[in-house]
Parts: C-alpha cells; structure tokens; sequence
C-alpha cells in the first residue's frame, strides 16, 4: 500500500495537469470567438483607412488569441518565476543546439508530412462532400466539409503586417505556449504524451477542421524535435519555415490582387512561387518517407512507466475541463452556432429589458 501511495499521489497530480491544460484551452475558444465579434464590430464602424482597420484588428488578435492564454497559461503552470525571474529556465530553452543545421534540415520532411497529411484530408473531404450531394444531405453538412476560402488583404501594408504575424509573431507564441509551457507541465509523466496531448491541442487551435488533421501532423513532427533536440529555438524556427511558405503565398496572392492582375513581374514571381512550392511539396514527400525508417528506430524515453500511455490518454479526455475544450472546439469548427446562439439569446433578452 505504501508503494501505491506515491503512485496516486502522481496520477492525481498528472489529472490536475490535465484539467488546467483544458482550461487554459477554454479560454483561448472564448478569446477567440471574442475576437472575432470585435474584429467584425471594428470593421462596420466606418474607419476609412483599410490600412489602420487591417492593423487594429491584428492587434486585437494577437492580445486575444496569442497573448491573453499564454499569460494564463504562465501563472496557472506557475511557469513565471521559472521561466522570467529564474531566467536561466528560459534561457536554455532557447540555447543553441550542437546541430542547429542538422535540425533545422528536418525542414523539408516535416513540410512533406504536414502537407501529404494535408492533401490526403482535401481528397477525403472532397469525396465526403460528393457523397453527401448524391445521397441529398442537408446544405449545412455538405458545407461543413467545403474548403476554406481565403481572401488576401487589398493593400501592402495589410500584407505585410499580415506575413510578419503568420511567421513571427504566430510562430514564437505558439511555440513558447504549446511546446514551451503545454509539454514542460506534462513532461514528467512521459515524453510520448507530452508530444501527443501537446500535438492535439496545436492542432485544436487552428479554429479549422480542415487545418486539424495538417496541424497536428506537423505537431506531432515539431513535438519530435523538441524532444530530441530539448530546444524551444528550433521548433520555433522550423514553425516560422513552415508559416513562411504559406505566407509567401498569401503575399503574391495580396500583390496580384493589389495590381488587379496586370503587373507581369508579380505574375511572372508568383508563378515561379507556386512552382518552387510545388518542388518543395514533393521533395518533402520523398523526404518524410526516406526518415520513416529512422523514426521507428528512435525511442522515446518513459519517465513514468507504472502507468500506461492509454490509461494516461484515456485520464486526459475524461477531464471535465478538457471535455469542455472539446466541445469547444467542435463548435469552433463548425463556425460557432452555439456561442453566436447565446451570444443573440444574451443581447436578446438584453433589448427586451430596456
């Protein structure tokens, strides 16, 4: 009975873990569908300069999204003396690892993994949508399953602002959250659970179903990295790769949509982009498939072997908190109908008092 004792006392401890990562991940749902209300209100109030609306909105953004669960995250973990005042936590995090390059050439595997996961959902998602037409299936699902739609800002300074929010700031806080504060907390309960709970919840944020399957898949990678290398800089630097790819896109897209589509040097860049992207793509295929082998041969340490990972996963969903964030992001993906529901029920019944 003595021997069980530390036992329990661990798994409660990894259960409290549990339930804090849920509620730090129900405040970034709130502070998400938050932001997108205030971002709508400030573009119908008339604010003439699409430039200055363009920049407020990101600042909204990055406090809501990016900044506010982070905070909350730093004192619920009790990561802020750990990480500021004993700056010497923090600052290994982002030492420099012996093979930086060696690393960071992970690059086109991980791309190749993340964008293959990718195309693969696109084409079940295709089939999905298919299928539901011919089997006469309401609107709402086939819709559910249609593909994002994306529409680049109509000015430079948009773009830009844009570019610099997907590769560095998405990038550093992202990392610094998940693969910073997320894995650290559960760590101690198994390496293994800490890349896979840390892999869902990345891909959880992205607000997207359609992005889930592709984040995760790069979170598991990025979680990978993390583990081998103990570095946070790395994995910073390899999201920040992976955001620029697509960022570089969203930028030729900004510029052709700038000049209406006649400026032939625009054309002719994006072109050659969309070419390199393409290359890029299928030599990280080939990449991800070739390493394989060398995954399966590389063991992830256990540092808490009594337990089992199923019963540590299965400890995890039945969290109340974490079960809240599912429902959450189920919402979330569906484009919020049961917070808009409530949201119209609260101003409703706001009305009809005054």
């Amino acid at each position: 009975m003595e021997e069980l004792a530390p036992q329990k006392e661990k798994m409660q401890d990894y259960k409290t873990v549990c339930a804090k990562l849920g509620i730090v991940m129900c405040v970034y749902f709130i502070c998400r569908f938050s932001a997108g209300v205030i971002v709508t209100f400030i573009a119908n109030i008339g604010i003439n300069n699409t430039a200055l609306t363009y920049i407020i909105q990101t600042v909204v953004l990055i406090i809501l999204i990016y900044l506010v669960p982070t905070i909350i995250a730093l004192f619920l973990f009790d990561r802020v003396i750990g990480y500021f005042k004993e700056n010497s936590r923090l600052k290994k995090l982002y030492e420099k690892p012996k093979r930086l390059a060696k690393n960071l050439g992970n690059f086109p595997a991980m791309y190749g993994l993340g964008f293959g996961i990718n195309i693969l959902t696109i084409l079940i998602f295709y089939l999905i949508r298919v299928l539901s037409r011919s089997l006469d299936i309401g609107i709402e699902i086939q819709r559910f399953f249609e593909p994002l739609a994306f529409e680049p800002p109509k000015d430079l300074v948009s773009a830009i602002v844009l570019v610099f929010i997907t590769v560095v700031v998405a990038a550093v806080i992202e990392e610094f959250l998940v693969r910073g504060i997320m894995y650290d907390a559960l760590k101690p309960y198994g390496c293994g659970v800490a890349i896979i709970i840390s892999s869902l919840i990345f891909g959880l944020m992205h607000g997207s179903i359609h992005m889930l399957f592709y984040t995760t898949a790069l979170g598991l990678a990025l979680g990978y990295v993390r583990y081998a290398t103990d570095s946070l800089l790395v994995v910073t630097i390899l999201h920040a790769m992976v955001n620029a790819v697509a960022a570089g896109l969203m930028f030729f897209l900004s510029l052709i949509e700038i000049t209406d589509g006649d400026h032939a040097l625009i054309n002719s860049l994006s072109e050659f982009y969309m070419i390199a992207m393409l290359a890029l793509i299928i030599l990280g295929i080939i990449a991800i498939i070739k390493k394989i082998p060398v995954i399966k041969r590389y063991k992830i340490a256990n540092d808490w072997t009594e337990i089992s990972a199923k019963k540590k996963m299965v400890s995890f969903f039945l969290s109340i908190p974490v079960i809240i964030m599912l429902l959450m992001a189920i919402n979330e993906h569906a484009g919020n109908p049961l917070l808009a529901f409530i949201v119209y029920n609260i101003i409703n019944g706001y009305m009809s008092i005054i």
